[in-house]
């Protein structure tokens, strides 16, 4: 007897889950897989506290509720919700927020304040995964082969220079290796697990809080530093939410709670089995586990795994630059595409090299895993918090929660998040120092950069000539008037542009129909087809047209032209010109606004963005730029 169509359709839909989910494996769990080969030993291992059974009880109870609480609960169920038309993310959360309070410029600006610090720890977040990941994994051959510990840090500088090498080529290629590895990767860490748990199964009392509890009541402040070495079990967090867009909801969660939450659970465990037994094991807990004759493939296997954990946290990096660079807060760059089937694939030259620079200077200045620890705690807690501050505003107004469930989450998911926080504030000066320089030059790069935006607009608007009265005027005198189109690039449709009037007043001409452009970035990652285009008529040959588009597409203004004709303007490509203001922007002290330092960061920024009219992929054989100087 045949299968039912509703059967059928189950099928198909359970297929396409279980394709999602593996690919998930794949590239949104590297950096939370890795997490397994450095957490117990910087936990137990560096801040003076020794794996006495009590102790290595209590912190594998602290794993086990911090994964539970932060990953399953806060990210998983509660923070996943929070999706911008299915794009997850600080900078979509971000935007997400804004859009329910925009009756508030006030409220909107303190939450793109919580947004922006918090993309900027996930750049520190960035640098570091990369260089604590690949360490901790070839760090392996120090167990392996003591004599060959010299050799690590050359080999970590080799893996990571071919990793961030091979990025222009996209992630397409090594993508279908990614979730193999990683299905291999997340079994092999259950089997290591299983072998120790079966010959020392009292490990499992640590499941009861209790142990949790009691580790704080007998260690105090020790404890609450020890709290800084847990939170490595979470990085990676981040990296659910950010991915959401390219795999969906109901994957990430499926492949979490059935495969890789007890993958993980089981390997921490088996580390704590065997530091019951062996308190030495507390130099590498992770290596010890693998039997001898295995450590080479292993110390292979992990390097792969830490290879991938990078790729996700660097493609995370090129994916919230594009975004903020569609929102106003980075200055444009090159973007190549290295897919044709997924436009979520992309390779960001200019941070790909900052990126590669930035980690090199992280792994010869740290020298290894232990030392980078500090440094990775507070990049992933201080974005953490942010991420929750911004999900309980979208819970409160977008999704009307009363007051007092946003409290008593927000409660609960602060107080651990600040708990993380504070216990890696303590080693600041040991290294927390790195990703928060980085944070606060990236944060006032980014709000120098919006700011500085919004002043040379406000300056543009302040000089322009009102349009109605200049397009009246043209009918009563016109000048000489020459054939085909030309279309003005302008952040103003109510005044004339800047490159208009040089035109006019240099070359004594104006073409026979006149567009005024202007391009809008939406708060959403895609523009609806019904507000992609608005066209208004001023007359007498004079168009204005409206052009919007999502912070996760590509802005391709000849394309949409093309699509113009369904509103009632026709475009010929060949007989169309582009025209465009080139600023020149000149720090100004007698003018209010920012103070003449940022001024002048804003300028260089300014002079090195990526022209205009390449972000917007205008033909440079259609193209005339008239320079235009603004004072801010």
């Amino acid at each position: 007897m045949g299968m039912s169509h509703a059967e059928e359709l189950r099928n198909a839909h359970g297929k396409k889950l279980a394709a999602l989910a593996l690919g998930a494996i794949g590239v949104v769990f590297g950096d939370i897989g890795t997490s397994p080969l450095y957490t117990m030993k910087e936990t137990l291992g560096t801040h003076g506290m020794t794996p006495q059974p009590a102790a290595v009880l209590g912190v594998l109870s602290l794993i086990f509720w911090s994964l539970l609480m932060v990953i399953s609960l806060k990210y998983v169920t509660f923070v996943m919700r929070a999706d911008n038309k299915g794009e997850g993310g600080i900078m979509a959360l971000m935007a997400l927020a804004q859009r329910s309070v925009s009756g508030s410029p006030r409220a909107r600006w303190v939450l793109a304040a919580i947004g922006i610090f918090g993309a900027s720890l996930f750049y520190g977040d960035g640098v570091i995964t990369p260089a604590m990941s690949v360490l901790s994994a070839v760090e392996g051959l120090e167990v392996a082969a003591p004599e060959l510990d010299t050799y690590v840090l050359p080999i970590c500088l080799v893996i990571l220079f071919v990793l961030f090498a091979i990025q222009r080529h996209g992630t397409d290629i090594v993508g279908k290796a990614f979730a193999p590895v990683m299905v291999v990767w997340f079994l092999v860490l259950a089997w290591l697990g299983v072998r120790q748990i079966v010959q020392h199964p009292q490990v499992l009392w640590a499941l009861n809080p209790k142990y949790a509890v009691s580790f704080f009541m007998e260690h105090g402040k020790q404890a609450f530093i020890a709290l800084g070495g847990v939170v490595l079990a979470l990085t990676g967090g981040e990296a659910l939410y950010a991915d959401m867009g390219h795999f969906g909801k109901k994957p990430i969660r499926f492949a979490w709670f059935f495969f890789v939450l007890p993958a993980l659970l089981i390997n921490y465990f088996g580390q704590g089995a065997l530091l019951l037994h062996d308190q030495s094991a507390i130099e590498n807990p992770f290596y010890k586990l693998v039997p001898e004759n295995l450590l080479y493939p292993m110390i292979a296997l992990s390097t792969a795994a830490a290879v991938i954990a990078s790729q996700a946290v660097i493609s995370g990096a090129f994916s919230m630059t594009r975004e903020a660079m569609s929102l106003g807060y980075s200055p444009r760059m090159a973007v190549v595409h290295t897919s044709r089937e997924m436009s979520g694939q992309i390779f960001v030259p200019w941070i790909n090299r900052l990126l590669l620079v930035l980690v090199f200077l992280a792994v010869l200045g740290f020298r290894s895993s232990n030392n980078l620890g500090a440094a990775y705690g507070i990049a992933v807690t201080g974005t953490m918090t942010m991420t929750t501050l911004l999900a309980l505003v979208v819970a409160r107004r977008r999704w009307n929660w009363h007051w007092s469930a946003v409290i008593t989450v927000g409660i609960i998911f602060l107080v651990t998040d600040l708990s993380f926080f504070g216990a890696n504030a303590l080693k600041i000066a040991h290294g927390g120092w790195f990703p928060l320089v980085l944070g606060v030059v990236i944060f006032t790069m980014m709000t120098t950069w919006r700011r500085g935006r919004d002043l040379v607009v406000r300056e543009i608007k302040q000089s322009g000539l009102a349009l109605e009265p200049f397009v009246a005027n043209i009918a009563d005198h016109p000048p000489l008037i020459v054939p085909g189109t030309a279309v003005f690039l302008t952040a103003n449709q109510n005044a004339v542009p800047h490159a208009m009037l040089h035109n006019l007043k240099h070359n004594k001409v104006l073409h026979e129909r006149n567009v005024l452009l202007t391009v809008e970035m939406l708060e959403t990652p895609v523009a609806d087809y019904e507000e992609r285009m608005e066209v208004i008529e001023y007359g007498n040959g004079f168009f204005g047209l409206q052009l919007r588009y999502g912070f996760a597409e590509d802005p391709n203004i000849p394309q949409s032209l093309s699509r113009a004709s369904s509103r009632g303007l026709d475009f010929d490509m060949m007989d169309t010109t582009f025209f465009l203001s080139r600023e020149n922007i000149v720090a100004d002290a007698r003018r209010p606004g920012m103070a003449l330092w940022r001024d002048k960061l804003f300028a260089f920024l300014a002079r090195n963005a990526l022209p205009a009219t390449a972000f917007f992929q205008i033909p440079g054989n259609r193209l005339i730029e008239l320079g235009a100087q603004v004072e801010i």
